[in-house]
């Protein structure tokens, strides 16, 4: 898959994910990431990360951080405990979170680690990621549409 074919791959899924149409959400997924090399991955990654931020700032309005001067997204959980054995589930947060703050380094060290995970974390951990950016994405449409109602 090239770059375009890759990218329009992503935003189906997503699209298929906000409509909770899980099976075509993942296959579209699958067939962006199992081609993909490393930087690939990690440009889905970062674009999965990219599409949360967006709706994240869409969520918050105002209360947003604009820069990193403005103040920051921070990683809160409303259940303490929940990540703590679940590294799949930490990855996609605090991954999201950093890509929101715009600390690249940290994606990438991030990235880095996941990848020299045994497969299954990997994959889970991109998994989360997408899992975390469509139920993200279903929050902000359910405000929106509240909105305009």
């Amino acid at each position: 898959m090239n770059t375009e074919e890759t990218s329009q791959a992503i935003f189906e899924a997503l699209a298929h994910g906000v409509a909770q149409d899980t099976e075509a959400a993942f296959s579209k997924l699958n067939a962006a990431c199992e081609t993909a090399d490393g930087p690939r991955m990690y440009g889905i990654c970062c674009a999965l990360a990219e599409t949360g931020a967006h709706m994240l700032r869409s969520i918050y309005g105002d209360q947003a951080p604009k820069s990193p001067e403005d103040g920051m997204f921070v990683l809160h959980e409303l259940r303490p405990g929940t990540t703590r054995d679940d590294p799949e589930a930490m990855f996609a947060m605090r991954f999201l979170t950093a890509w929101a703050n715009g600390d690249t380094d940290t994606t990438d060290a991030l990235f880095t680690a996941a990848t020299r995970a045994s497969s299954e974390q990997y994959i889970g951990s991109v998994c989360a990621l997408f899992a975390d950016v469509v139920g993200i994405a279903r929050l902000a449409l359910e405000q929106r549409t509240e909105t305009e109602r």
